[in-house]
């Protein structure tokens, strides 16, 4: 995961020529060392995780949060009669979903999903599939999932191996 833009996130200097030149290959070496998410080795590269992530902040983190943490009281229902969005981190509940559903609640917007599954609920989430190709979508869904503990992606990788039988 070793890049400019960690340099540039660290406040490190790009240009070797400048001072602590002699720091910047042990510092990449060690942010190379650093541990990658584990869904990288289950079904993503890092290259995937990096550019679901950065989908995930161009379209997602208004709603859901930069750090997946969804909006505050996710579970209350507001005046409007929508809850916010909620975290997609482990505190959440995307998890308990399996990746059909999940890729089609994105694609098509809540709404249109409980619709057809005949549940009487109200969601406030827009559908992406004019947006966002499905590889897209996919991307974004290997980096949330990326940050979840191994016996949550295995939870939800069962439910999902369910579901496509």
């Amino acid at each position: 995961m070793a890049g400019s833009w960690r340099r540039w996130a660290h406040g490190m200097p790009a240009n070797p020529l400048l001072p602590g030149r002699h720091l910047m290959p042990a510092l990449v070496a060690i942010i190379g060392l650093m541990p990658v998410p584990a869904a990288a080795f289950l079904h993503a590269s890092e290259t995937d995780t990096d550019s679901g992530r950065a989908l995930y902040v161009e379209h997602c983190a208004a709603c859901h949060g930069v750090d997946l943490e969804g909006q505050p009281d996710w579970r209350s229902r507001e005046a409007n009669g929508l809850y916010p969005a909620p975290p997609h981190d482990e505190t959440g509940h995307t998890w308990h979903h399996d990746d059909a559903m999940l890729i089609d609640y994105i694609t098509r917007g809540g709404q249109a999903v409980l619709d057809d599954m005949g549940v009487t609920f109200t969601s406030g989430m827009p559908g992406f599939g004019s947006v966002l190709e499905a590889s897209e979508i996919e991307a974004i869904l290997d980096y949330i999932k990326s940050t979840w503990p191994e016996h949550i992606r295995d939870t939800q990788a069962q439910r999902s191996n369910a579901a496509a039988d």
